[in-house]
């Protein structure tokens, strides 16, 4: 039980971006898409990354036919996160396929008994497979989407397994500059539990939408996501102030302090050349690993991406702390 204990502080700690200890398989609100994470890490409208229908399904389109995906992560505290994505159209009629694998090493970790002597070591890590199709409703400009995902999960003989589903609707239209979409993400069900204690899957909710400019080489992408809580910012202690009378008040969030958070912007320049340079915004990472006084950048990504004949290379550099910022690479393969 230490050790799932143990376990649980490095996913905590390492999921910044889902609803912090309050769910099982944090790791699949993580992002292993280079073009996603320099995007501002939650994009969910990108329509040419065979990686984005991990996020959302009704991306799904004959564009991804033969492209295959692979990606690297070095995160913060030297977890390795470790994905693949392949898409396939299987007829004009049937559609396009698509399939994906994710994999996060957490390292190893020594194993000691209550008396704090050293016993060996164990290590940790989560995996999941998942399957997914997209329709275009007929006559009609939208597109549904849905995944569903195998998961399991490993802290050294321990073991949880568990399944979960993806959700979307798209609204495309080739001859417009904008794309609409929402994704329903982690709908599922912990099949089996570490112990006595079964827990929730990482839901979530998110809108997303893009806009291209019409005499700009530009590509604008907003989302807003965590719609289904509200409530995401807590009280920093170290924000609290002491009155006159020695009373300590505590920070008050504001309406803004909340509605920011769910907000995250990022901007392609070059989006359809050879070489595309790309920046992105996370609001509520920045708010979330800020220092008090003092500027980190918290919340800022950037990255480009390199066409080489039927290769391409995505790269993304996204700011966490000054302790630790996050490295991802893609390679994308197109096998017509």
């Amino acid at each position: 039980m230490k050790k799932i204990v143990l376990y649980l502080f490095f996913l905590s700690y390492s999921t910044y971006s889902q609803v912090g200890g309050e769910n099982i398989y944090n790791f699949l609100n993580l992002t292993a898409s280079a073009k996603q994470a320099a995007l501002g890490g939650n994009v969910i409208t990108l329509l040419d990354d065979v990686n984005q229908p991990l996020w959302n399904p009704s991306t799904i389109n004959v564009v991804l036919d033969n492209q295959l995906s692979v990606n690297y992560m070095n995160y913060i505290a030297d977890l390795n996160l470790v994905s693949a994505s392949f898409a396939h159209m299987v007829s004009r009629n049937f559609g396009t396929l698509h399939t994906g694998i994710t994999y996060l090493n957490y390292g190893q970790f020594i194993e000691a008994n209550e008396n704090g002597i050293e016993t060996g070591t164990f290590t940790a890590y989560d995996l999941t497979f998942s399957v997914g199709y997209s329709y275009n409703i007929f006559k009609t400009d939208f597109y549904v989407g849905a995944n569903i995902k195998l998961i399991n999960s490993v802290i050294d003989n321990y073991t949880s397994f568990g399944i979960g589903s993806d959700f979307g609707l798209l609204y495309y239209n080739e001859y417009l500059p904008y794309v609409f979409t929402i994704s329903i993400r982690n709908v599922g069900y912990q099949i089996s539990t570490y112990d006595q204690n079964r827990e929730k899957l990482p839901f979530q909710v998110a809108l997303g939408m893009s806009y291209k400019l019409e005499n700009v080489p530009i590509k604008w992408h907003f989302t807003f996501d965590n719609l289904q809580k509200w409530n995401l910012a807590y009280s920093n202690p170290s924000n609290s102030t002491i009155d006159i009378n020695g009373v300590v008040e505590e920070e008050k969030i504001s309406f803004f302090d909340n509605a920011i958070r769910h907000f995250s912007v990022g901007a392609e320049l070059f989006p359809e050349g050879g070489f595309s340079l790309r920046m992105g915004y996370n609001f509520r990472r920045a708010s979330e690993l800020m220092l008090v006084d003092k500027r980190t950048f918290a919340g800022f990504t950037a990255g480009f991406g390199l066409k080489m004949n039927k290769m391409m290379l995505n790269y993304a550099f996204s700011k966490y702390h000054p302790a630790s910022n996050v490295n991802t690479f893609s390679l994308l393969i197109n096998l017509n």
